[in-house]
Formats: C-alpha cells, sequence, structure tokens
C-alpha cells in the first residue's frame, strides 16, 4: 500500500520517513509503534517499505503459537545477512552459527549472539542501510526478542533502522525504547474510509455509530461491512473486543468459502515461515488441489509467492482458532510429514506435539531431544516449553514428573521465575517419590533466593538437604551449603540457627575433594570455632575452588557456589582479592554461556563491587547498566547493590543516600539481612568521603558487630578511620585487636596494609603509614592506596609537616581525582589548602560532558584497546566505538587517541 492511501496517517508517516532520513545520514534509528490490533501498524510498515528503495529490507513477524521455537524469528530476520557470518570475529560467527542450527558448538553466549546480530547489522549497513521490521513483536519466541531487544538498545551510528510493533497490554521485551502510538483515525477520516466500503447509503446516525464503537480503528472500518450486515453493525450483535469483532469478520469470511481452501489456509497459518514449497508439499500430503489456492487468492486475505503473506495478523489467528481440534491436527501431522527431521529437527517435534491428542512417548522423547538442542543453543526458555509439552504427552506419571521438573529448572534458568514455581506445583502433585521431593523443595529454595528472599530459601534448602540426606549424601552436602549461603544472605534473626543446623550436616569423607565439601566443611569451622581455626580449611577449600575444571552437568551447581554465593564470599574473608576477582569473572563468563541470566546479574554486581575497590569506576557503571537492562529484559527485580557503592565513593550524596534506603527498605521486607548490611557499609564509605565521621562510625559499627563472612574486611578500614576522627579510641584498638588475628592466620599484602593503617591511626606511627601504602601498593586496590596517602598527608599536616604533607596529599588528590572519588579528593584539596599551597577546585565540567558510554569508551581507547576490543567488551558496534570516540575527542578538544591520558586527566 503506498504511502499516499494511508487515509489520516500525515503524523505517523512523516514520523517514519524521518527515520530513513536520519539513517542516510549515519544514525540508527529504534522505535516501537504501539497500537490496538487492526488500528494500522502494518499498513505503516508496508507504507515505510515501500519508501525504503535504497534500503535492504529484513522482516519478521511474531506468532502466538510458534513461541517455544528458540531463535526462529530471529533466523529469519537474519537471513538476507547470513551470507556476510563469515567476516564476523571467530568467536561471533560460531556463536550465532550455533544458534541458528548452522554448526554444531558449544552452548553460545547469549550476549555474544546478540554482538554478532548487532555487527552483522552493521556490516552489511555499511554497504547499505538497512531496515529491519518486527510485527507481532510481542510474539516474538523470547530469545530472539532478547537479543534484538539487547541489538536495538546498542544500536548508534550504523545506519540501521529498527522498527518493531506491538499491541497495548501485551507483554514484551522491548519497554524502554522510543515509543510511537498509533490511535484510531479521527471522525471525518473514519467516515470516508467507512463510506468508501459500504455498500450502499447509509443513515448518518448508523455510520455515526459504527465510527464511534470502532474508535477509527482503520481495519475494523474496512472488513466488518465486508463480515456483518450494516443491520447486525447498528444493532450491536458484533458484542466483544474490537480486536475480536475484527477477527469474527475474518472468520466469518473464512466460514464462507470451501472447506478445502479454509484447510488450506489453516495450512499455512500453522506454518510460521511462509515458506512456499513446504505449505505445497503439506497441501498435497492433505489431499488439496489447485482450486483451494484459487479460492484462496480470490478471498484477498492471502497472498502466495515466494513468501506467503496474510492481509494482516488476524487473518492468521482467525484461520487457526476458528478450526476444529481435528483439522488442526491433521494440519500439524501433515508438516511435521514433511518437514526435513535432519534440517529442522525441532520445528518437526513441534508439529507432531501439536499433532499429538493423547500420551505418546515417542513424540515425548523427540521433545525431550529438542529440549537438548535448544539448551545447547542457550535456548532455555525454549527448552523448558519443549520439556513441559513433553510432559504432557508423557504416559508414565514418574517420567512425566521428572520431565516437568527438568521443565522448571529449565525455566528458572531463563528467568521465568514464576512460570517455574508453577511447574512445580505440578510435580509437587504427582506421584510419591521422596528424592524427587527433596529436588522440589531445593529448587524452590533457589528460586526463592533468586526472588530475594534469603531467610525461606535457606529454611527451604535445609528441607531438601535433610531429605536428600539418605538417598544422596553427596548431593546433600551441596544442598547444606546452598542453604548455608542462604542463611548468610539472610543474616539477621533465623540465621544462626540455620548456620547451627547446615554446619552440622553430614560430614564428608576424610579424603573428600569436591570443592562443594571441602567449602561446606571449612564455613563449618568458621561458624562454630572461629576465624583462627577456620583459615588452614577455608583456605584449602579455596585453592579447590579456584582449581576445579566444571564440566556441563556441574555448571547449575557451580553458579551457585562461585562469586558472591560461597566461594568468592570466602576470598575476601581471606583477603584474596585476585582470586576472588577471578571467581567473580569466572561466575560472570559460565553465566553467560549457559544464558543463566538470574545467575549473571548477581555476577555482574559481585565484579561491580570489586572492581570499585580498583577504583575503575567507569567499568563499574557500564556493570551496573548491564545488570539493570537485564533485570528490565527478564521481568526480574534488580540485584543493583553493585550501584551502592559505586555512588558512595563517588560521594554522590543524593543518589548514594537514595539507593541506600531503598535497599535498606527492600532489605528488611525479604529478610536479607546482608544486604542491609552492605547497604550500611556503603553508608560508612560515603560519610568518610564527606567527612561525616560520627555517621560513618556508627555506621561502620553496625556491620562491625553483625561479624557477617567477608564484610568484616570491607567494614574495618572504615571503622578504624571514622573512629580515629571522632577520638573513639577503644574501639580503634578493638579494630586493630580483630585485624591482628585475622592477619596472623591469614598474611596478606591487603590484610597487613589495612592493620598498618589502622595501627598508625591509633598509634601516630608514621613507620606504619608508610607501611600500609606499601603493602596496599602491591596490590591492584587502587582505591584503598590512594585513601592511605590521604591518611598518611593527614598526619603530616596536623604535626605541622606541611612539605612532607604536601607531597602525599598531592598524590592522593591526583589518584583520587582521576578515579572519580569526588569526595576524598575534595577532603585532600582542603587539606592542601590547608598546608598553604594554592590548588584549584577540581572542575569535572569536561568530564561531566560526555555521556556515561562515552567515558567508558574513552578510558578503554586511553587504555590501548582497539575499536573492535572496546566493542567486544561493552557489545556495541565498532562504528560506534568510532562514532562516540568522534563525538569525545570534540568535547575534551583533542584529535588524536594518543592524547586522551592527558585529557581525561585534566578533565578528573
Amino acid at each position: 500500500m503506498a504511502d499516499c492511501e494511508l487515509r489520516g496517517r500525515r503524523r505517523e508517516s512523516a514520523v517514519l520517513i524521518g527515520l530513513l532520513n536520519a539513517a542516510r545520514t549515519g544514525q540508527s534509528e529504534v522505535l516501537v509503534l504501539r497500537g490496538e490490533a487492526g488500528v494500522g501498524k502494518s499498513a505503516l510498515l508496508e507504507s515505510l517499505v515501500g519508501r525504503s528503495h535504497s534500503f535492504q529490507v529484513a522482516r519478521t513477524v511474531g506468532i502466538e503459537s510458534e513461541m517455544e521455537l528458540a531463535f526462529s524469528g530471529l533466523h529469519q530476520l537474519c537471513q538476507p545477512f547470513l551470507d556476510r557470518l563469515d567476516r564476523l570475529p571467530r568467536p561471533q560467527h560460531d556463536a550465532l552459527g550455533t544458534a541458528f542450527g548452522l554448526e554444531v558448538g558449544p552452548v553460545p553466549d547469549r550476549f555474544l549472539v546478540g554482538l554478532a546480530v548487532l555487527n552483522l547489522l552493521s556490516e552489511a549497513a555499511g554497504h547499505q542501510p538497512v531496515l529491519c521490521i518486527v510485527d507481532d513483536a510481542q510474539w516474538l519466541d523470547r530469545v530472539s526478542a532478547q537479543v534484538l531487544a539487547f541489538v536495538a538498545r546498542r544500536l548508534a551510528a550504523e545506519s540501521v533502522v529498527m522498527i518493531f510493533a506491538v499491541r497495548p497490554a501485551e507483554d514484551h521485551e522491548f519497554a524502554g525504547l522510543h515509543e510511537l502510538e498509533v490511535r484510531g483515525l479521527d471522525d471525518a477520516d473514519a467516515r470516508a474510509l467507512l463510506d468508501s466500503v459500504l455498500p450502499g447509503p447509509v443513515d448518518p446516525r448508523v455510520r455515526d455509530r459504527i465510527v464511534a464503537e470502532t474508535r477509527g480503528n482503520p481495519l475494523a472500518l474496512l472488513e466488518l461491512p465486508r463480515a456483518w450486515s450494516v443491520t447486525e453493525l447498528a444493532d450491536g450483535d458484533t458484542a466483544g473486543t474490537l480486536s475480536s469483532r475484527i477477527e469474527g469478520g475474518f472468520v466469518r469470511r473464512l466460514e464462507a468459502l470451501p472447506a478445502d481452501t479454509r484447510l488450506l489456509l489453516l495450512t499455512a497459518a500453522a506454518e510460521p515461515l511462509g515458506d512456499a514449497s513446504l505449505l505445497w508439499r503439506a497441501a498435497e500430503r492433505l489431499g488439496l488441489g489447485a482450486d483451494p489456492a484459487a479460492g484462496a487468492i480470490e478471498s484477498g486475505l492471502i497472498t502466495f509467492g515466494q513468501h506467503i503473506r496474510f492481509r494482516h495478523p488476524l487473518v492468521r489467528s482467525a484461520a487457526y482458532r476458528m478450526a476444529s481440534v481435528q483439522d488442526r491436527q491433521a494440519v500439524h501431522q501433515a508438516l511435521a510429514d514433511v518437514t526435513d527431521p535432519d534440517k529442522s529437527p525441532d520445528r518437526r517435534a513441534w508439529h507432531r506435539a501439536q499433532a499429538t491428542a493423547l500420551p505418546d512417548e515417542e513424540v515425548a522423547a523427540e521433545l525431550e531431544r529438542s529440549a537438548r538442542r535448544a539448551q545447547g543453543c542457550g535456548g532455555l526458555s525454549a527448552a523448558s516449553d519443549y520439556l513441559e509439552r513433553s510432559a504432557e504427552l508423557t504416559p508414565e506419571p514418574h517420567r512425566r514428573a521428572a520431565r516437568a521438573l527438568t521443565a522448571a529448572a529449565a525455566k528458572r534458568g531463563a528467568g521465568a521465575l514464576d512460570a517455574a514455581l508453577s511447574l512445580l506445583s505440578g510435580v509437587a502433585a504427582g506421584p510419591s517419590d521422596a528424592l524427587r521431593a527433596a529436588e522440589v523443595d531445593r529448587l524452590r529454595g533457589e528460586i526463592a533466593f533468586d526472588q530475594g528472599r534469603a531467610r525461606d530459601a535457606a529454611r527451604l534448602l535445609l528441607s531438601a538437604a535433610r531429605q536428600l540426606d539418605p538417598h544422596d549424601p553427596a548431593r546433600a552436602r551441596v544442598t547444606y551449603l546452598e542453604a548455608m549461603s542462604a542463611a548468610m544472605w539472610a543474616s539477621g534473626p533465623g540465621a544462626p540457627g540455620i548456620l547451627a543446623t547446615a554446619a552440622a550436616a553430614t560430614p564428608p569423607p576424610a579424603d573428600a575433594d569436591p570443592p562443594a565439601d571441602l567449602l561446606l566443611q571449612a564455613l563449618a569451622v568458621r561458624f562454630t570455632r572461629g576465624y583462627s581455626a577456620a583459615a588452614p580449611h577455608l583456605t584449602k577449600a579455596l585453592a579447590r575452588a579456584r582449581e576445579t575444571d566444571i564440566g556441563a552437568d556441574d555448571v547449575g551447581s557451580w553458579l551457585w557456589l562461585a562469586g558472591n554465593r560461597a566461594s568468592g564470599i570466602v576470598a575476601i574473608e581471606l583477603w584474596d582479592f585476585d582470586t576472588a576477582l577471578e571467581l567473580a569473572l569466572r561466575q560472570d563468563r559460565m553465566a553467560r554461556e549457559t544464558g543463566a541470566l538470574v545467575q549473571l546479574q548477581f555476577a555482574l554486581n559481585f565484579r561491580a563491587d570489586l572492581q570499585c575497590l580498583t577504583g575503575d569506576l567507569s567499568a563499574v557503571a557500564g556493570l551496573v547498566e548491564e545488570e539493570r537492562q537485564i533485570a528490565a529484559a527478564t521481568g526480574n527485580p534488580q540485584v543493583r547493590y553493585g550501584g551502592l557503592l559505586l555512588e558512595a565513593l563517588r560521594g554522590n550524596e543524593m543518589a548514594a543516600n537514595e539507593l541506600i534506603d531503598a535497599t535498606t527498605s527492600e532489605a528488611a521486607e525479604h529478610n536479607q539481612g546482608r544486604m542491609a548490611a552492605f547497604a550500611t557499609y556503603a553508608k560508612s564509605v560515603l560519610h568518610n568521603g564527606l567527612g561525616r565521621y560520627d555517621v560513618a562510625r556508627d555506621a561502620a559499627r553496625q556491620v562491625f558487630d553483625q561479624d557477617i563472612v567477608g564484610y568484616g574486611v570491607l567494614v574495618i578500614g572504615e571503622l578504624a578511620e571514622a573512629a580515629s576522627r571522632t577520638g573513639d579510641t577503644k574501639l580503634v584498638e578493638a579494630a586493630l585487636g580483630w585485624l591482628a588475628e585475622r592477619t596472623a592466620a591469614t598474611p596478606t599484602e591487603w590484610g597487613h596494609g589495612i592493620e598498618a593503617r589502622v595501627r598508625a591511626l591509633l598509634g601516630a606511627d608514621e613507620d606504619a603509614y608508610r607501611q600500609s601504602i606499601e603493602h596496599l601498593g602491591r596490590t591492584g586496590l587502587r582505591v584503598q592506596t590512594a585513601r592511605a596517602h590521604l591518611l598518611y598527608g593527614e598526619w603530616l599536616r596536623r604535626e605541622g609537616r606541611r612539605v612532607d604533607a604536601r607531597e602525599e596529599l598531592r598524590t592522593a588528590h591526583e589518584q583520587l581525582g582521576e578515579m572519580g572519588l569526588e569526595a576524598f579528593a575534595e577532603r585532600a584539596r582542603h587539606e592542601l589548602l590547608a598546608t598553604g599551597e594554592t590548588v584549584r577546585k577540581r572542575s569535572p565540567e569536561t568530564l561531566n560532558d560526555l555521556t556515561a558510554q562515552e567515558a567508558q569508551i574513552a578510558g578503554l581507547a586511553r587504555d590501548g584497546l582497539t575499536n573492535a576490543e572496546i566493542a567486544a567488551q561493552l557489545y556495541v558496534s565498532p562504528r560506534t566505538v568510532e562514532w562516540h570516540l568522534r563525538k569525545t575527542f570534540s568535547k575534551l578538544g583533542i584529535t588524536s587517541r594518543r592524547q586522551l591520558r592527558g585529557a581525561l586527566a585534566r578533565s578528573a
């Protein structure tokens, strides 16, 4: 349909044409068209395609009945560009090839698939602008929708236009993208459009009623008079929602067709790819000849060509929904029979499942194999749907329950937590089986933890561990460790009892080697006999966890034990920063590779906290933003504690306090004592930076007194600094005693550096100040090193040694400022002024003019990364990196990457 035929769509057409014009100048544009069924979204998209002569056009459409086929929508959209697949970097090539079933390989990283699609479109657009159209996007298979949402949020300078058409009140992955609402036509245009299809003169009052009731919906105005008489329309015999009335009109038109023609249209509706050759083979299988095709063409409801297209998505749904169950089954069976089992085994399996009414083990087993393939492509959501349907078709009750349990685990891995719990209710109601009942409780506990209900999680996991004990002691010990981890996160009332019970769990064999056994044993000693007794066990367990190779079957358990659940906490408790960061990176990588998005949220936050200690705050901001986007994409809550320490270190009082208050409130609601304690720790950091030492002291002491594993290491320096500034000598002495025990049991540069600092604060010991700087300078803890210079300089200034103080304070001011620790840098500036040195107030305006992404890209470019390396790390295209660098150079007044270091330092 040409644009001139779209009555009353001047505003919308102008917006869409503007997108094309922007892409012709090198920009990328993304838009969500939102409107009810029939309001004209598809017509606008067709009109746009008619105007896009200089563009490469790719399109796909979401189909409600095909939402279970992983990557199907994405594959269709990318089909025109797959001849450029070999131009992608090998990891991206392999990830996308595996996702599309073009090659066999390990489970692809979901974000690597997204980056591959982004770069594939960028590569294509380098030769000719690209227009991507996704109609009925709310019905895309979930993994395709997530990847496309990921790509849409990262398009910038690739000459790509991406448009998603969605219906209101339908869940979709594209929330937050720029939207254009498509409304009904105004009364004048609606009357004119209606008049063009009415068979003759109509009473104006009847016409006005039709216009009013259709709310100017163009498809309703065009189609209802073709299916319903004017009397019926005037009398309101078409009651129901507008969408159902339009679909009902199509049903009427379909009912008027011969049975064989309806069967052909049903076959086309059940075949989502629009593959003409497949349709005709299935039609032949059903005994349909040439007459049905002619009748379908004459109806105007469908067009046949290289690809088959319905007049509107509602025609497809009407053709499918009006059919009898027997006809649907016959059509799906025919499609299964003509689908190549080698090239498209999963689509064949799904058609067989839809053709099957009664339990059938052969079909159920085929779906189970499809689930394994989907999981191998990172399609956990699709795998869970295959397994759910497989369970429904499984005749034997125990096997049916087992498959449903596996489906629930897959849904949990994909982040569909409520759906997983719903499946578990069915499993629990199945045949009695003690081992399976234990696994149900265990999975409920893991989901409770994912939902932020740590105390509930600890209780459920403890119950599951007890149930597992008689049947599978090794698995029981892993579950006891999970319960212990959940209890550590719960802290607060009730947690000590769970910790004690878990600590008294079935002990591992004397020669136990698995990391879970060693961690359980070591933490049990920590909670029953104290730090010094536990240190050797903790050290051994951490070393074993670090060196363990994880097989494919162990990934789920390891994702729980790694990072900030168990091993990472132990690494912090032992003052082993390098191992903590290594485990965080490993947790991140494994979560990406398996598509375990909830676990990736935890990994990103743990990485963010650790990188805060290195002072790389731009990288931290990127991790925090990525976690936010994952939460938005999955609909699950943000973990978000990574942002707490970031804003506290920046000294951004308003933002930090908002996060601290929100986290504290949420933690109290969900009984997450560990999260509340972390927020309180961030509060002590914030107020030490701002020089409000009484507030910092009280916050730090609150955390210190709880003796939460891993947090004493973080808070002890804040406590000693704030206590010394408020004259609380006894509290500084208590901090030093606490440190002495731990550094004697686990001597590290980090621990010795903080111990020397506290000793200096207590006894005005200059050698201790220097030792603190030396120890911390041999670690990657740049924030602590800079703060050690600040404390030493402040002491020298108070001693009246102004010249010596200036050197330390200058170092602190430069380092803290370069890292973006504004409040601490301001402390250093005031001290420098007190020494008599002239030092201007830092002027971060230029740097603040940079967006978060520009600052992040500039920092990576300064560190020597190429555009391609930056693009791979930040999941953007190299063209976007180049575009951001050009804007950054302009803002900073430089012309080359070599000038970035000096320019960023000056701006900081």
